[in-house]
């Protein structure tokens, strides 16, 4: 996919009140009411909103450069070409984890404005009702309840046709969804031949009904992905929230290059005022009049305040920094959804991504390219994924017999399912190919995010954990066994070629003689006692289970949506980082606002749930000042 660069060309920039150094800034003043470090998914929202009041006084920090000019930003196919190790990425890397078996994985974060918004795979979805309830239950605080927080998702969203203009009845719900908001979410824009087999393949039985809207609260089912995306362009908080008639407003003011290292403490407790350094190297300070407010997500956000002594006294005094304020919680209950790709080849009478991917078959990737430039129409207006499922494990597995159950409540899912063709992998092969990315959205692992050493720019330790806990481990074995057994059913008899490619092979015939017993029981019209053979070619399902595992282990990595880690407690609570009104606990002038202060992980892709933090959380500095 790479070799697409040289196809790409950079369009002229064309910035508003976005400065790329110091000296311009310095021109236009250095008195501010707000100063927001992270110009992400969150921060961004809350620069646009604070600054609909002409009265205050807005800047925006960002580390990374500008989002505009940068083709791979903008396409929603090519989402994969803007991490990992890219300009564009931190290039942050976890240790060493256990539940890979001592593997080290990249860990992107978006290093450009818009910050991950400029660089996910931009699906759009909610999560459970449940999810938020029992957030709010947990910090005792109703407003980040399902009821609490749903108008501003909705306050965020402009839902709008896809690329195409095809109709979408059937595929979306009008009725849960937003149509003035700012960021722009959509359908695919452009017809690809999975689709009709899906649709089919959801007739055959209930394992995998059609779930018309899964951002109603209830997303269990499989339906057609929704994605952040306007007229075949993707819609960051770059695009959206800092478009340029709000960029223009004369109090709102975004500096690019700017990586903070600190807040300072102004007087005991008071945290006002930010250290940065340019692109130049050199170092410079601001204070803001009313408040700070850190978004820059759920891996900087602890790290600056673990450099701005804040956090666990007593591992800063060891690295030399000074505590102000301990609070042990900061950096802790990282939690992530742990990712597993399977890949079939299929006998394909369309094109499929791998047209774009690896020019299959020689010239669809230019002429793809080339409509797009040309009509932003075509594969390239396409997320990676056509269609998303959410499952559940069965209430009587195994599993909850001596653990308890992770997810949210009965509607919330544990596993989800990612429908996309193309081949994902390196080298490439040649052909076409059909994907099911699988991913735990409710586990039970939880890391950390620390630092190991007083520089503020080395990188933080990553530690996200995954796969660490037993019902983490078999989630992902039940989720790899649904995703075989979706691609068995008659819709896709002609279609997918084979078994998963590199799967083991006792896994692929395990699972081929389950599905004789199953037919079997089924013709006798008779319950299977427990539902699994015994044995297969003098295998037990112990055995082929631990050759399962090192498979996974092998190959897993996560979704990167951590969350958690600046966590969010009730009022006078001797855990969490910051209150339900975001402000840091014991401090004044400070708060959070991205989803470091989620302290539970929505079974969600997380951009969704950024954005209405962002939203609350601008509604909540707005009230206090």
């Amino acid at each position: 996919m790479r070799s697409l660069s040289r196809m790409l060309l950079l369009a002229p920039l064309s910035l508003g009140a976005v400065l790329e150094s110091y000296p311009e800034l310095e021109k236009l003043g250095l008195q501010f009411d707000f100063i927001v470090v992270g110009g992400g998914n969150a921060g961004n929202v809350v620069a646009n909103r604070l600054s609909e009041n002409a009265e205050y006084s807005v800047l925006v920090l960002e580390a990374g450069g500008s989002h505009e000019g940068n083709m791979f930003l903008q396409t929603p196919l090519l989402a994969g070409l803007t991490t990992p190790f890219t300009a564009t990425d931190w290039n942050y890397t976890t240790l060493p984890q256990t539940g890979f078996g001592g593997r080290q994985i990249p860990y992107p974060r978006g290093y450009v404005l818009g910050g991950s918004s400029s660089v996910n795979y931009l699906a759009y979805t909610r999560g459970s009702k449940e999810d938020y309830d029992r957030i709010a239950v947990l910090v005792d605080d109703e407003r980040w309840s399902w009821d609490g927080l749903l108008p501003y998702m909705l306050k965020n969203e402009r839902f709008t046709e896809p690329a195409d203009g095809h109709d979408m009845t059937g595929q979306f719900d009008p009725t849960v969804h937003g149509f003035e908001g700012i960021t722009s979410v959509s359908l695919n824009g452009h017809r690809m031949e999975i689709d009709e087999l899906v649709l089919r393949a959801m007739e055959e039985d209930d394992e995998f009904a059609l779930n018309v809207d899964m951002n109603s609260g209830y997303p269990l089912g499989i339906g057609f992905t929704q994605l952040t995306s306007l007229n075949g362009e993707r819609s960051s908080s770059a695009t959206s929230y800092l478009a340029p008639e709000f960029v223009a407003r004369p109090n709102l003011q975004v500096l690019l290059h700017a990586c903070v290292m600190r807040v300072l403490q102004n007087e005991k407790n008071d945290f006002r005022t930010v250290e940065f350094r340019d692109s130049e190297g050199s170092i410079f300070s601001l204070t803001a009049k009313k408040e700070v407010i850190l978004s820059a997500g759920s891996v900087n956000t602890p790290n600056l305040l673990m450099h701005s002594g804040i956090g666990n006294a007593t591992t800063l005094a060891g690295l030399g920094i000074e505590p102000h304020v301990d609070l042990p919680s900061v950096g802790q209950n990282l939690t992530d959804h742990p990712l597993l790709t399977l890949t079939w080849e299929v006998n394909a009478t369309k094109v499929t991504n791998d047209a774009v991917f690896h020019d299959h078959p020689p010239g669809s990737q230019a002429a793809a390219i080339e409509e797009w430039t040309t009509k932003r129409t075509g594969l390239v207006t396409n997320d990676l994924m056509s269609h998303l499922a959410w499952l559940r494990v069965p209430e009587n597995a195994s599993i909850f017999e001596n653990h308890p159950d992770p997810s949210a409540g009965p509607n919330t899912p544990h596993v989800e399912i990612m429908l996309g063709s193309g081949y994902l992998g390196s080298p490439p092969f040649l052909g076409n190919f059909q994907n099911a990315v699988l991913a735990v959205v409710s586990p039970a692992a939880r890391g950390s995010i620390s630092i190991g050493s007083s520089d503020p720019f080395a990188p933080p330790l990553i530690d996200p954990n995954v796969l660490s806990t037993e019902v983490d481990m078999f989630f992902m074995r039940s989720i790899v066994r649904s995703a075989m057994r979706f691609f068995k059913r008659a819709a896709f008899a002609e279609y997918i070629v084979g078994p998963p490619i590199g799967l083991p092979a006792s896994v692929v015939d395990w699972e081929a003689n389950q599905d004789v017993v199953w037919e079997e029981a089924l013709m006798m019209q008779a319950p299977l006692a427990v539902g699994r053979n015994d044995t297969v070619l003098g295998k037990s399902q112990d055995d082929v289970d631990a050759e399962l595992d090192v498979y996974i282990r092998a190959h897993t990595g996560t979704v990167f949506h951590p969350v958690g880690t600046a966590s969010m407690s009730p009022i006078g609570a001797e855990w969490g980082v910051v209150d339900p009104d975001l402000r840091v606990k014991g401090v004044n002038g400070l708060r959070i606002v991205d989803l470091s202060v989620l302290p539970l992980i929505p079974s969600a892709h997380t951009q969704a749930a950024a954005y209405a933090i962002g939203e609350r959380g601008a509604e909540m500095i707005k009230e206090s000042w």
